[in-house]
C-alpha cells in the first residue's frame, strides 16, 4: 500500500452540525464572540481583537507596499476592560476579528460586598457583577453613597462584562 492511498480502517475525521458531542456556548442572540473584517477597513475608534483582547483601536498607520506587495497595517488598541495597550500589524489583505461589543444600562439598586445590584429596563435584577476596581468603580461608590439615583453602563464582549461608566438616570 502506497502512502496516497486511504485506508479502509482510517478514522472519520469529519463531523456534522447534530454531533450530540459538541457543546457550541454562544451569547443569548445567537450571535458569535467575534465577526471578521478586512483589515483596511478598520477605523480609528472601531474595535478589533488584539492578542486574544478585545481593543478599541487609537491608532492606526499603514505601511507602503514592500518589495513583494502587501501594504501593512500598524494597529494599537486599548483594552476595552483593562486598558492594557496592545499593538499588532497585519497586512491590509488580512481579515482581524472584531469583538461583538453589547452596551446595556442598568439602574443601580445597592452594593452589597463589591457586588452591585443591577435593574434592567424590563425589572428584571442582576447580582453577578463587582464594583470595578478602577475610577469608573469609585465613581459608582461615591455616588450611590451620596444617595443619587443613576445608571450604569455595561458592555459586555467575548464572555466578560464590566460596568465602564455611570449617566444620570432620566427622568421618566
Amino acid at each position: 500500500m502506497g502512502y496516497c492511498e486511504e485506508s479502509p480502517q482510517a478514522p472519520q475525521t469529519h463531523r456534522t452540525m447534530a454531533d450530540p458531542d459538541l457543546d457550541f456556548q454562544t451569547g443569548e442572540s445567537g450571535a458569535s464572540a467575534t465577526y471578521p473584517m478586512q483589515c483596511s477597513a478598520l477605523r480609528k475608534n472601531g474595535y478589533v481583537v488584539l492578542k486574544g483582547r478585545p481593543c478599541k483601536i487609537v491608532e492606526m498607520s499603514t505601511s507602503k507596499t514592500g518589495k513583494h506587495g502587501h501594504a501593512k497595517v500598524n494597529l494599537v488598541g486599548i483594552d476595552i476592560f483593562t486598558n492594557k495597550k496592545y499593538e499588532d500589524m497585519c497586512p491590509s489583505t488580512h481579515n482581524m476579528d472584531v469583538p461583538s461589543i453589547k452596551r446595556t444600562d442598568y439602574q443601580l439598586v445597592n452594593i452589597n460586598e463589591n457586588y452591585m445590584s443591577l435593574m434592567s429596563d424590563n425589572g428584571d435584577i442582576r447580582e453577578d457583577l463587582r464594583v470595578p476596581e478602577s475610577e469608573v468603580g469609585k465613581e459608582i461608590e461615591a455616588k450611590f453613597e451620596a444617595g443619587e439615583e443613576f445608571m450604569v453602563t455595561v458592555i459586555s464582549a467575548m464572555g466578560e462584562e464590566c460596568a465602564v461608566a455611570t449617566k444620570v438616570l432620566a427622568s421618566k
